[in-house]
């Protein structure tokens, strides 16, 4: 199974742009910042992570600001031309 659960703050978003098949695309960088329970330790975590969306998601996220946090989930994969995985934003809400 490949599913991503994130609580991310928008940190970046390019213009929305559209595919050769006419569907609305939009790249997002995602920063994540929280505490997690490793190897029983707390352990400060941040992680900035390449997204994107289609459709009306890709839409709806182009009007949000930059800075607001939102839970966005979907699947990682790593683009053809790509070295590391991005996240394929498939639904999200406000946090």
């Amino acid at each position: 199974m490949n599913q991503v659960i994130l609580t991310a703050r928008i940190a970046e978003a390019a213009a929305l742009r559209y595919t050769p098949a006419g569907v609305p695309a939009l790249d997002l960088r995602l920063e994540h910042e929280s505490e997690q329970v490793e190897a029983g330790q707390p352990r400060q975590v941040k992680a900035l992570i390449r997204a994107i969306a289609f459709g009306a998601s890709a839409e709806t996220l182009v009007r949000q600001a930059i800075g607001s946090t939102w839970r966005f989930s979907g699947f990682l994969a790593t683009p053809r031309n790509g070295k590391h995985p991005v996240l394929h934003i498939q639904a999200f809400q406000q946090d």
